[in-house]
């Protein structure tokens, strides 16, 4: 079908539809609204997905310095952000349920004594 033929036949069934001639397909969707994290709820988010500052940035897709923002409540994230921290409240197993974080490994007690011997 040609683009002008295309065209010609959305706009005739747009018309038809307008006319009520013909009926349409409709579907209520609501979506929730952002929600709105202070600085301490952040920090409790992040830590609930047990990760570091720099690997929640990586995760979210900004930088580490934002993150630090956040938490000191310096800047307030927004838009997608927000979304995902709404997500991340409500699933903290999100990043490794969708393979977007990946952990491996075993937990060690950490030391401050150095296991390296001395040369």
């Amino acid at each position: 079908m040609s683009v002008y033929k295309s065209i010609t036949k959305g706009l005739k069934e747009a018309i038809d539809y307008e006319k009520g001639a013909v009926s349409a397909r409709t579907a209520k969707v609501r979506v929730e609204p952002l929600l709105k994290f202070d600085k301490a709820e952040i920090k409790t988010i992040r830590n609930s997905t047990q990760m570091t500052q720099v690997v929640f940035a990586r995760f979210l897709g900004v930088s580490p310095k934002t993150v630090e923002a956040w938490e000191a409540g310096r800047n307030m994230p927004d838009g997608p952000a927000r979304r995902m921290l709404s997500m991340l409240k409500q699933d903290p197993n999100i990043p490794v349920k969708y393979k977007i974080i990946e952990r491996s490994g075993t937990r060690t007690p950490h030391s401050r004594k150095s296991s390296r011997s001395p040369l």
